[in-house]
């Protein structure tokens, strides 16, 4: 059941971030499309108002924004909508969806309206990338960490506890970090489509109105924009996923499993933490380090030529690139633990 004081409140806040974000694209085509969402929130605004007095409650007094949205105008004065579109869009900011290269009514990647995480989201072939991701991970975190460990002490138990260590904390720190970001995502998706559902049921000429204005600023003119927006917005059972696409920048189809994304974070980091200790936990004697070296080494390569796949480079550079980078990290560990340790004997 909506509640009418609550809505009037979201139009009045959202049409104060429009106004903000408009100051701050001014001079570009953006700012007019800020503008008139802020006009049609005004105008929403007042429909939720003219409910609160049609139900003999008392007019809300004057909108004054909260802590939260005076900081986040602040941010948006500083910096623009575009690095805050996220959290603008968490606030019931729409249109956030022109900041991405998606055509109307497209299905390509979200760019707002959710946690972006920097293991998805960037093509096709998303959980074998953030598999690939999490390997390399593990791989040269415990990597540098059981090099520098080494580099200060020439007692494979002491190494080997450690490595066991970093894979269990950082598998385990991923894993609750991929919950946190894809949980948070789908509970924004849930909020802000309740608040859809809303809308579309009190106003849907005005829903398809913004729909118009969005479509508009990603260069439809306007008789087509508003076709096109009247026409999704007349069909109720697609009207909330195109509105949730198209407003919100929400892609409903990649939000994906809290609890997927956790297991599959965990197990893909502990197979990459797991490598370089496979000699230390062989026990290879003299060996260890060398080994854990060689290793290390050959899985960077892998792993860089396997991200080739979703960068378009050549898998040699690609695997060089990253074996080069890896390396690096794990030789400025090694030298760090021979600073402050005891030479290996």
């Amino acid at each position: 059941m909506s509640n009418p004081l609550e809505n009037w409140v979201e139009e009045q806040r959202s049409a104060y971030l429009y106004r903000a974000c408009a100051q701050a694209e001014a001079g570009t085509s953006r700012a007019d499309l800020f503008a008139r969402l802020a006009v049609e929130a005004e105008a929403q605004a007042a429909i939720w108002r003219a409910q609160l007095t049609a139900s003999g409650k008392p007019a809300p007094p004057p909108f004054e924004p909260d802590l939260r949205t005076r900081l986040v105008v602040r941010l948006v004065q500083l910096f623009g909508p575009r690095p805050l579109r996220t959290v603008l869009a968490a606030m019931k900011v729409r249109g956030m969806a022109i900041y991405s290269r998606r055509e109307p009514g497209g299905h390509a990647a979200p760019v707002a309206g959710g946690v972006e995480h920097r293991h998805r989201g960037l093509g096709g072939g998303g959980n074998l990338r953030a598999a690939v991701f999490g390997i390399n991970d593990g791989l040269v975190s415990n990597a540098s960490l059981i090099f520098g460990v080494a580099g200060a002490s020439a007692d494979a138990r002491v190494v080997l506890l450690t490595g066991i260590a970093g894979l269990t904390a950082g598998a385990f720190a991923m894993a609750t970090g991929e919950f946190v970001s894809v949980r948070s995502q789908r509970e924004l998706f849930e909020y802000q489509i309740g608040l859809e559902r809303d809308e579309l049921k009190e106003y849907p000429d005005a829903e398809a109105q913004e729909l118009a204005l969005i479509y508009k600023a990603k260069g439809l003119s306007g008789g087509e924009a508003q076709r096109v927006a009247k026409k999704l917005v007349s069909d109720p059972e697609h009207a909330l996923d195109t509105l949730a696409r198209e407003e919100l920048g929400l892609n409903p189809d990649e939000l994906g499993s809290p609890w997927g994304a956790a297991v599959s974070s965990l197990l893909s980091f502990a197979l990459g933490a797991a490598i370089p200790l496979l000699p230390f936990a062989f026990r290879a004697g003299a060996w260890n380090l060398p080994i854990a070296a060689l290793l290390t080494a050959v899985a960077l390569f892998a792993v860089g030529a396997t991200l080739s796949l979703f960068t378009g480079r050549g898998a040699l550079a690609s695997g060089a690139r990253m074996l080069l980078l890896g390396g690096v990290a794990a030789l400025v560990t090694f030298g760090v633990g021979k600073l402050f340790g005891v030479t290996l004997s």
